[in-house]
């Protein structure tokens, strides 16, 4: 079994820029390794202020000073068929490990989602999906942890809230996913391809099954060509996988988007009547080019979406590009582009660039001083009038 963070050297332990495929993150106050999710429900009962569960760290930000806290580092694993159809997956699970599994096994269901990092229990959390599928369309129920019940309970789907790369256990460290049951199909098949680029590969038709061994296979080209696939020599896959969210709007956006471009942007109809847009299309029509960076981040040079570290980098840099694309984006398009890996004390690694909420009041609040000013003094009154006045 492999993780998809870099190994650590010794003298380097408690920086968790070791233990994320950003490469990035200052020191936590303590780590603690455990070996399964039961373990890790046991630290986190006894621990004295802050705590975060780190496994894959494939999909998290974490800022220049770190963590002032407690930090454990979920591993192991184990999958489970309980039956025909039901897999039992335990949180600490390398999920591409867990993916090669089902294909062996010819187990239909989450083949298109091969090759990404980090963990199964991270997994449900944001609702993780590619290439036309997403786990929340195959997971049967999640176990989780309840901290403030201290319950253990298993959640259908509708209790996790599944949304586009969302769930309610996202930005909320009150529940612990312990593991994951996944329904699949017993079949040699994929699920029927949805995503044209995919298919395209494939040489089958939208909607088309091919064998799960050639699905995945085309679906780790197709990610390693993004640099996408976990590579310690290639700087391209020192990142979080895609920065940014596509953002979904309605259809009267998508026409504004497309009379400011020129040509209408790669999208997709959502099942509420909505459109989701290509965030990466949005980047590469700002202006933003693949390779584009500063000082030790970039764009990847494989895809615009990867934000990625050149080697040496700090969040504060990579925070302060994220800013600076999606600014452009907004200034553009009219559009903000929201991230998509959980921030962990990232905001005290970003450089302020604009006023704070208390100056933009005190100027609003002085701009309205002024302009009373110079309506009175327009008006010819003078303080003792207005004090008199009774409509002043």
């Amino acid at each position: 079994m492999t993780h998809a963070s870099p190994t650590p050297h010794a003298a380097d332990r408690n920086l968790l820029s070791a233990y994320t495929t950003l490469r990035l993150g200052g020191p936590a106050k303590e780590l603690v390794e455990v070996d399964s999710s039961e373990e890790a429900v046991e630290v986190l009962r006894a621990a004295q202020g802050p705590t975060l569960v780190l496994a894959g760290g494939s999909n998290v930000v974490i800022g220049d000073a770190g963590f002032d806290g407690t930090v454990v580092l979920l591993r192991g694993g184990g999958v489970e068929a309980l039956d025909e159809r039901t897999v039992r997956v335990q949180a600490g699970q390398v999920w591409d490990d867990f993916v090669a599994w089902t294909v062996v096994n010819e187990r239909s269901g989450v083949e298109c989602l091969s090759g990404i990092p980090g963990s199964v229990g991270a997994t449900p959390i944001q609702n993780v999906g590619a290439y036309g599928q997403e786990v929340a369309q195959t997971i049967e129920s999640v176990r989780v942890w309840d901290r403030e019940k201290d319950e253990v309970r298993d959640w259908t789907p509708a209790e996790c809230g599944f949304a586009y790369r969302h769930s309610v256990f996202k930005h909320s460290d009150r529940y612990l996913v312990l593991s994951v049951d996944f329904a699949l199909e017993a079949s040699a098949l994929s699920q029927p391809i949805a995503y044209a680029e995919l298919a395209k590969r494939l040489g089958v038709d939208i909607g088309g099954r091919a064998p799960l061994a050639e699905t995945r296979a085309a679906v780790i080209e197709l990610r390693r060509g993004k640099g996408m696939v976990l590579d310690e020599a290639d700087h391209d896959t020192w990142s979080a996988g895609s920065f940014f969210t596509n953002p979904i709007v309605g259809a009267h956006v998508l026409h504004d988007i497309a009379e400011k471009a020129g040509g209408e942007p790669p999208h997709w109809k959502t099942d509420d009547g909505q459109v989701k847009i290509s965030a990466a299309w949005l980047i590469g029509a700002a202006g933003f080019e693949k390779g584009y960076g500063h000082g030790n981040v970039s764009l990847s040079t494989k895809h615009t979406l990867a934000l990625t570290n050149r080697g040496g980098a700090t969040t504060a840099e990579l925070l302060a590009l994220s800013s600076e694309v999606a600014d452009k984006v907004e200034t553009d398009f009219g559009i903000r582009l929201h991230p998509e890996p959980v921030m962990v004390n990232a905001e005290r690694s970003a450089k302020r660039t604009g006023p704070t909420t208390d100056e933009i009041v005190a100027a609003i609040h002085e701009a309205r001083e002024e302009r009373m000013r110079s309506i009175e003094e327009a008006l010819g009154w003078s303080d003792d009038s207005r004090r008199h006045d009774p409509n002043a």
